[in-house]
């Protein structure tokens, strides 16, 4: 017995068939049930005959063995080293990570078809990642004074739409890689006629494995693969929604900034004409009118002010959650809302939309792979196969025999037909739905052209002819006040009138921007809301 466990503890390093091996094991259960022996003189029979029956079945356990688990078996001379018994077995922290980090496909090891179509023989590439996308730090010190560049970055190191995004890419991958892998073989105990005049009968084992016809692996897939690239464009088409925010927000906070600026200098000029109008009044220069609508004036700047205060926390707010961080405190942008807009026309924003819109792209994708799920439902008309080789030993006639099975279903009464035309059926749906994306782009370009135009029309009248004619009339109010020829409340009506102008020509701009850079981000914004 001793000598046995000796044996069996030193296995992996003897050069030991597995038969001899198989032996061993079997010695060692039968000295054990010796040592141990029942008071039943009938089940220690039992035992003696499984004893002599294993024996003779060692060559084929240890057939079956090589030909179910040849990974299981160490070469010679890839074999381990003896462990001492003191030294500590527990696997160090990268011996762990090498053992879960292994390569999942080891074609060596499993049976696989040679695929029809070559793109299901290997996943998608991911999405290419564009040039300007960094790499995700784990903390990141902000600037003094934020540029939109600046802030593109943040927005893609850290909303959380583009890292689900990632992840439903790499979800599906691990489906397509899923998919492709063969059912795993059986192995089995089988056992006839035991007992039988007192004997053990006939002992023996099999191997059972299912057959997988008509290519359905790699077909499936060619499924997933189409799936993969229609995520891929879903993929693209949040990142360019993520951007498209981050402009729009970025521009909101400018147009905010402006309007802090500009309310804070309307209600500096009022203050100054109420203390003005009261030192008037004092003098008996003016009625106590022109001090009450100073006041009215002065009043109404200093809420305009407030309004502006919150507009920018507003903005900033909104910015700073697009940027995936909303703690992020405001701080000054580097930008110019009165820089030059893009000249955009209905005809080439259309093209351009339909040539360019990862929606659209998303919907093609989705008909490719409704015809490949087409293909894949042919495939299910073929069924497929069960094959099962095994052995015994018949201990009343000491002879081995061998059996073999296949069977096959008979597609009589099922031969997928529903299947196939459901797959028809979504295969027109998908097409549909490629025209529904282009009608709707075309509509949701007719609603974005409309305040783009306006604005530009705004814009182009403001700078061009409100802004100076305001200018120039509030310097002539100024002059004829100071020479007497207009009164107090003219001269506030006139500044009144010039602020306002301002803000409307500052609120002109940002719905210039706005509108012109949903059409740039081809219509795609509202990053996160993802439910779409």
């Amino acid at each position: 017995m001793e000598g046995t466990k000796q044996k069996l503890g030193s296995w992996h390093t003897d050069v030991a068939t597995d038969e001899e091996m198989t032996r061993l094991f079997v010695t060692a259960l039968y000295e054990t049930a010796e040592t141990a022996r029942p008071v039943s003189r009938s089940r220690w029979n039992g035992v003696q005959i499984m004893y002599r029956t294993a024996h003779k079945l060692a060559p084929l356990a240890a057939a079956l063995c090589f030909v179910v688990f040849p990974a299981c078996r160490t070469p010679q001379a890839e074999r381990l080293p003896e462990v001492p018994v003191a030294a500590s077995t527990a696997p160090s922290e990268k011996e762990v990570v090498q053992r879960v980090t292994y390569d999942v496909e080891q074609p060596a090891q499993r049976p696989k078809p040679e695929p029809v179509k070559p793109d299901s023989a290997t996943p998608p590439s991911p999405a290419p990642t564009p040039p300007d996308q960094p790499a995700r730090p784990v903390e990141t010190v902000l600037p003094e004074r934020l540029t939109l560049g600046e802030l593109e970055s943040l927005a893609l190191q850290r909303n959380p739409t583009l890292a689900q995004a990632e992840a439903r890419i790499n979800a599906a991958r691990s489906e397509w890689l899923q998919a492709g892998l063969w059912p795993n073989p059986r192995i089995g105990y089988d056992g006839g006629e035991i007992g039988n005049d007192g004997r053990s009968g006939q002992q023996g084992g099999f191997l059972s494995q299912e057959i997988v016809t008509a290519d359905k692996l790699s077909l499936s897939r060619t499924v997933l693969s189409r799936e993969i690239e229609r995520l891929q464009q879903e993929a693209l088409a949040q990142r360019r929604r993520v951007l498209t925010d981050v402009h729009r927000s970025f521009y909101d906070v400018l147009a905010a900034q402006s309007a802090i600026d500009l309310t804070r200098e309307l209600a500096d000029v009022a203050q100054k004409a109420y203390e003005t109008s009261q030192r008037l009044f004092k003098a008996g220069n003016v009625s106590e009118v022109d001090v009450l609508q100073s006041g009215i004036e002065l009043q109404q700047a200093r809420i305009l002010l407030e309004n502006a205060s919150n507009r920018y926390r507003s903005a900033w707010q909104q910015l700073a959650a697009v940027i995936g961080d909303p703690s992020t405190p405001p701080r000054p942008l580097d930008g110019d809302l009165r820089g030059a807009v893009p000249e955009l026309t209905w005809e080439e924003a259309s093209q351009r939309l339909l040539a360019e819109s990862p929606e659209l792209a998303a919907a093609a994708a989705a008909v490719a792979r409704s015809q490949a799920s087409l293909g894949r439902a042919y495939a299910d008309r073929y069924p497929n196969w069960e094959a099962q080789a095994g052995a015994q030993y018949d201990n009343a006639s000491q002879d081995t025999i061998a059996n073999v099975q296949l069977s096959v279903p008979l597609p009589i009464y099922n031969r997928n037909q529903g299947g196939i035309r459901q797959a028809q059926a979504q295969i027109a749906a998908a097409q549909a739905d490629v025209a529904r994306v282009e009608l709707l782009l075309q509509q949701r370009l007719a609603k974005a052209f409309e305040p783009y135009r306006n604005a530009r029309v705004q814009t182009d009248a403001y700078s061009k002819q409100i802004l100076p004619d305001a200018k120039k009339s509030l310097d002539i109010a100024v002059k004829s006040y100071d020479s007497g020829e207009i009164g107090f409340l003219s001269l506030l009506t006139v500044q009144r009138t010039y602020f306002q102008t301002q803000l409307a020509y500052l609120e002109a701009l940002r719905q210039l921007r706005d509108s012109a850079e949903s059409i740039e981000g081809l219509l795609l914004t509202d990053s996160l809301q993802t439910e779409r």
